[in-house]
Parts: C-alpha cells; structure tokens; sequence
C-alpha cells in the first residue's frame, strides 16, 4: 500500500523560493502507473490543487499557479517535489501530496485519490 510523507522548510521568507517534497513508499516509487499531486490549504480556506506529474513525467498546473510552480520526480530518493517561486504571505498553507491512479486535473476532494499525506505547514513571514 503506498503511503505519502511530505518534508519541507516550514517557514519560508517572502520572495523567496519554496521546495517541498513527497517520499513515496510502498510503490514502485514515482515512476508506478500513477499520478502524483500537491494540494494546499491557505488557514480559514478550502483545498486548493497546485498541480500534478504522471507517471511519465508530465505535469499540469493549477492556471493561477502555472508562472510560479514545477513539480518533478527524484527516482533516486523515491520523491516527487514542488518548488514554488516568489512566495508571499499568502502562500501560507499546510501543503499535502496525494497519489490517484487516473489523471484528475483540478481535484480536491480527498475521495478522488486513493492516498492522501498527512500534510506539512509551510509558513512565509519575515
């Protein structure tokens, strides 16, 4: 059964850049016949999908995100990684990584994957 881990800095300056990532067990690592995504949650808002990479290494973004996000898979390490550019406040969020086996851009609801970490607080303040 694949189970999802997500690590990261916890807080983060403004304008700086934000890496997160997702340690994949149980699988064949990323590169298994699934898709692997981010979400967030800003503090008092609903999930909002960030983005996701296949199997076969190609992503799609959330429009509102696409200028500033990349998601790639570290085989090596069994991981997948997010790097937001140019964070402000308002990408305070406690972030998760999710694994669904069909491509499901845009969704948050936790019953569309099949695993779901437990989630990591990423904080940008001065």
């Amino acid at each position: 059964q694949v189970q999802l881990q997500e690590s990261g800095p916890g807080l983060v300056k403004p304008s700086q850049t934000l890496f997160l990532a997702c340690t994949v067990s149980g699988a064949s690592g990323p590169t298994a016949f699934y898709y692997w995504a981010w979400i967030r949650q800003p503090p008092g808002k609903g999930l909002e999908w960030m983005g996701v990479i296949s199997y076969t290494g190609s992503t799609y973004y959330s429009p509102s995100l696409k200028s500033r996000t990349s998601i790639a898979r570290d085989t090596s390490k069994s991981q997948f990684t997010l790097q937001l550019l140019s964070v402000t406040p308002e990408d305070t969020a406690v972030s998760y990584c999710a694994e669904s086996k069909t491509l499901i851009l845009g969704a948050t609801d936790k019953n569309l994957y099949d695993c779901w970490g437990q989630g990591t607080q990423v904080t940008v303040s001065s």
